[in-house]
């Protein structure tokens, strides 16, 4: 059966009874569930939701009361400001933890929000490594960064596509500058000669002046640094302009929606996110049965495992700590040691980066990605 969530800032207890005795648990999620990147946001809260279900079935106790655990979804928009609202406002309904935001330019300062006020969070899906180096104890992610993702793909750039020569285009967010700032910085490292570094946003749908320079520049290969609601229309315009090269980018592009916006011009990308395939994940099958028959296989996109994680490792430190409080199951967080469904032994460092993380590889074959590469990251 699908289920459609038409409200957004719902806050739901499923399945569970309420009593006198209860404690009840509030888990924000915080993703843009409407414009451009909604199919990313939607799947992201699925994750924290499905955890939630799921949670509300084992009838845990936490402090000698039963525990009801509910979500406060959010739609943050995209938009660092709206995040800042929204991180402000899970502050004051006092949330128990967050997990959350999708995009790097909103979990940033929201990481700020949630330090000061000693709420956890874990972003399933924020890459930017700057989040960690703020040094914020609350902090949390449970995905490699864009030094794992651009690294990645600028070493798969010149030892499989054997390329020479890559422009460079991202659209000046927080994520999309990171990652395509490491992609650069390794791929000259390794040899490779940066022909053209532009810029654009991530509001814009026409590239053409962008891609007509690059074109007289003939590169091996074009990254771009942004998400699949821009990276969909880029790769039309270069199939029109007849551009050879591949097209390269990383998880912000790496989502089945890619090959909706492309069409058979998605043939010739190769992007890296952050993570195992579903099918390598220790409980990656049947988990995805289970979130199919709940939301339906069309809304899969990549982050919701890790939201559904990052929702468990929140409810295991809190059960290891026997406290809901904040401030008492935190220190639990660091070296919970959680088998999840993404990863076994889910632990993290002291800067608040996962700890052994993988990063999968794949392209794009008629509208089907297909992974060609897992590695494990050192």
């Amino acid at each position: 059966m699908k289920l459609k969530y038409a409200l957004l800032g719902l806050s739901l207890a499923i399945g569970t009874a309420y009593a006198a005795d209860d404690v009840t648990v509030t888990i924000g999620s915080a993703a843009p569930m409407s414009g451009p990147q909604a199919s990313f946001g939607q799947d992201n809260t699925n994750g924290v939701r499905m955890a939630i279900n799921d949670l509300n079935k084992q009838n845990i106790v936490i402090g000698g009361k039963k525990v009801v655990w509910k979500i406060d979804a959010q739609d943050d928009q995209a938009d660092p400001k709206q995040a800042t609202t929204i991180a402000q406002k899970f502050v004051d309904e006092k949330v128990n933890g967050v997990v959350g935001h999708l995009n790097s330019g909103c979990t940033y300062p929201a990481s700020r929000i949630y330090n000061n006020a000693g709420i956890p969070d874990i972003t399933p899906s924020s890459t930017d490594p700057k989040i960690a180096q703020q040094g914020f104890k609350t902090f949390f992610r449970i995905i490699a960064n864009d030094n794992a993702l651009g690294a990645g793909l600028a070493n798969y750039a010149k030892t499989e596509l054997k390329a020479k020569t890559v422009a460079v285009i991202d659209d000046r967010t927080a994520y999309g500058q990171g990652v395509a700032d490491v992609f650069s910085k390794t791929a000259k490292k390794d040899g490779l000669k940066v022909l053209d570094r532009e810029f654009t946003n991530d509001k814009a749908t026409d590239f053409s002046a962008i891609l007509t320079k690059i074109k007289s520049m003939n590169p091996d290969v074009i990254f771009y640094g942004g998400m699949y609601s821009q990276a969909g229309p880029m790769l039309r315009q270069i199939q029109q302009l007849g551009i050879k090269a591949k097209f390269m980018g990383g998880d912000g592009i790496c989502a089945p929606e890619l090959a909706k916006l492309a069409g058979d011009a998605a043939n010739i990308t190769i992007c890296a996110e952050g993570g195992s395939p579903i099918s390598q994940m220790p409980g990656g099958d049947a988990w995805k049965k289970r979130y199919d028959a709940e939301f339906g296989a069309s809304a899969f996109q990549i982050y919701s495992p890790y939201s559904y994680d990052g929702t468990m490792v929140l409810a295991h430190a809190m059960m290891k700590a026997n406290s809901v409080d904040p401030a008492k199951y935190l220190p639990f967080i660091q070296k919970i040691d959680y088998n999840g469904v993404t990863k076994k032994d889910i632990h993290f460092e002291a800067d608040g980066n996962l700890a052994a993380p993988t990063i999968t590889l794949s392209t794009f074959d008629n509208g089907v990605k297909k992974v060609v590469a897992v590695e494990s990251v050192k």
